[in-house]
């Protein structure tokens, strides 16, 4: 059976491409792929940056596959949401940088998906962001609720999950849920502009390790209380300040020249 999640790297940056057409919907067997996939991303240490996006030019996801969802039982579809969390938890804990590139709609768990990356690049044109799930009479089960309450606050997740309401990426870039909008001419150009964007937060030009904490460090600004996140984040500084990366990069300040980062 071919994978329904592609994988590739290319000079620090791997590429996740959700790959089953024409909507790219999850399946137990596109998660179990995809958990294979984010590892395999964690473990290679000449991976920086990963780039998520879905295969064509319509959709990044369209969610949970509903044929799917009502065929089998209910132990299963709460299992299969579980295994969903887990999975975009684990991509979200994922020390580097993670790139969604949405190239068309992200709906339900495909929107859930791109909540749990740190950063979110959509192609201008006819995509839009929804999570409907309320309407099938569920919620959001694989941390979009969560997410979408910290991303955009309280009040305003509460409105857009009871609606169910889809907006579109410039509307989204408004409300906090996407970081740029651009343009290219087709999806593969689009796919190409991002990960040339992604590039440029790998070696020698980002300091990994310091991203990598950075990520860590934000994730806690929202989980803990201030003096309990202040004192992770001077943990985390106290990592850094031993590194050749931050000698590197004080010592190109003083001599006025980019600086070269190793990752050490």
């Amino acid at each position: 059976m071919a994978n329904l999640v592609d994988y590739t790297t290319d000079r620090g940056v791997a590429v996740l491409v959700l790959n089953d057409p024409p909507v790219n919907s999850f399946t137990h067997e596109m998660v179990k792929d995809l958990d294979e996939c984010i590892t395999d991303a964690r473990f290679d240490e000449d991976v920086h940056v990963v780039v998520i996006t879905g295969h064509g030019e319509h959709c990044f996801s369209a969610g949970a596959n509903i044929a799917m969802l009502r065929e089998v039982d209910p132990d299963f579809r709460y299992n299969f949401f579980q295994h969903a969390s887990e999975t975009f938890l684990r991509l979200e804990h994922t020390p580097k940088l993670v790139i969604a590139a949405l190239n068309g709609h992200a709906v339900g768990a495909g929107f859930e998906l791109a909540l749990a990356c740190d950063l979110r690049i959509a192609w201008r044109g006819e995509g839009t962001l929804s999570l409907p799930q309320i309407d099938y009479g569920m919620l959001p089960g694989a941390g979009g609720i969560q997410r979408l309450a910290r991303t955009v606050g309280k009040g305003r997740a509460m409105q857009m999950l009871l609606e169910g309401a889809r907006y579109n990426f410039d509307q989204g870039q408004v409300l906090g849920l996407v970081n740029h909008v651009w343009d290219a001419p087709s999806g593969v150009e689009f796919s190409d502009k991002v990960v040339a964007y992604a590039r440029r937060f790998t070696l020698p030009n980002k300091p990994v390790l310091a991203v990598g904490r950075l990520k860590r460090a934000m994730q806690a600004a929202s989980e803990m209380p201030l003096e309990q996140a202040l004192a992770f984040d001077r943990e985390l500084q106290a990592q850094l300040v031993r590194t050749d990366d931050l000698a590197e990069g004080l010592q190109a300040w003083l001599d006025k020249r980019a600086p070269t980062f190793q990752g050490k």
